[in-house]
């Protein structure tokens, strides 16, 4: 699940509480040094009364943590918990997590205009940024490239644009010190869109597997008896032909060009590259997909091409085909490797 999926869920679930007359908590983790369950970012909520929903510690730390958010609804203010999960001789958890994490605990009210603005914003998937000044609770959300709520007269200018420039491109939250003031920033982007050119046997499997991964996906395919809700519930359907469709509705996206003939790989190929791709994997013998680039009289060199797409794991099954590729994805969206972990002191880092 995406920050911004996992932001909405938790979100609704702080609405129904306050449906129900509970007070309620918003806590996300700020920082992790070494090994920890979650990454900044992660997000759950409690209520007054006890309540919850999400985790920041697979159910480690969720009682402590209720104590504080306990203290902090009671008193109003945010608070800072800090963690460290080698010292299994205080906490008595026998956990396999060894490092250190921060957790912030943010009240949340339903007039509140700045918790107003991140509830509107993830609740429409329109990308979102906050930078939230520690301990103080100084706090601003940014859209694009703006201040748009917040404690914004708070800021001096200069503060202000240094956050501005760290917003923006970002995909993973951090703390950043700015002059000489510490702030989380969190942003929170719409999931990435992954267009499957093809409604083959074998996309079916990675339709499913990039949707549980937090892809959008769109299936580009003009039969109707195989690109449909029954073969892909999970995706939207473009039932037509590569060539009927504006390039311009489909900028910045995700593309794989899997239909298994030829000519029609050639006309999504054509698509995806008019289409300022952010990422296009093409299945098959690079030696295929050589020749088709020049068909089409395109340069290889001229977009992100991923050729042949996935990463070697040794797929045979369309299951294991489906890995591969989806493997890839993740590691391109995350700007990470795709090694093996074995060996690594740290990871996710």
């Amino acid at each position: 699940m995406s920050r911004i999926d996992e932001a909405r869920d938790v979100f609704a679930h702080i609405e129904q509480a306050w449906s129900k007359g509970e007070k309620t908590a918003l806590l996300t983790i700020t920082q992790v040094q070494g090994s920890a369950y979650r990454l900044p970012g992660s997000k759950m909520m409690m209520t007054e009364k006890g309540n919850m929903f999400g985790t920041l510690s697979g159910g480690c730390l969720e009682s402590d943590l209720y104590g504080w958010a306990e203290k902090a609804i009671e008193e109003g203010e945010p608070r800072l918990v800090n963690y460290d999960l080698s010292e299994n001789e205080i906490w008595s958890l026998g956990i396999g997590c060894k490092g250190t994490m921060e957790v912030a605990i943010f009240p949340i009210h339903s007039d509140d205009p700045f918790w107003r603005s991140v509830r509107e914003a993830v609740a429409q998937d329109r990308a979102i940024s906050l930078a939230i000044e520690l301990p103080t609770g100084v706090r601003v959300v940014f859209d694009e490239t703006n201040p748009i709520a917040g404690d914004i007269d708070m800021l001096p200018e200069a503060v202000a644009r240094q956050l501005i420039s760290r917003v923006e491109n970002r995909t993973r939250a951090e703390i950043a010190i700015v002059d000489n003031r510490r702030f989380y920033i969190d942003t929170m982007r719409p999931n990435e869109h992954l267009i499957i050119c093809g409604a083959g046997h074998d996309a079916v499997p990675v339709a499913e597997l990039a949707a549980k991964c937090g892809f959008r996906v769109t299936v580009l395919d003009p039969r109707k008896e195989f690109n449909g809700a029954k073969r892909f519930p999970m995706a939207n359907h473009l039932v037509v032909e590569p060539d009927q469709v504006d390039p311009a509705q489909l900028e910045g996206n995700w593309w794989l060009i899997m239909n298994h003939l030829q000519m029609r790989d050639e006309a999504a190929l054509r698509l995806a590259l008019q289409a300022k791709p952010k990422f296009i994997g093409i299945l098959g013998p690079l030696s295929r997909t050589r020749e088709m680039f020049q068909n089409i009289g395109a340069d290889m060199n001229s977009a992100p091409i991923h050729a042949p797409v996935g990463l070697d794991v040794g797929a045979e099954t369309i299951e294991e085909v489906a890995v591969s590729i989806v493997s890839e994805l993740l590691a391109v969206r995350s700007a990470r490797p795709g090694q093996p972990l074995h060996g690594r002191e740290k990871i996710h880092v």
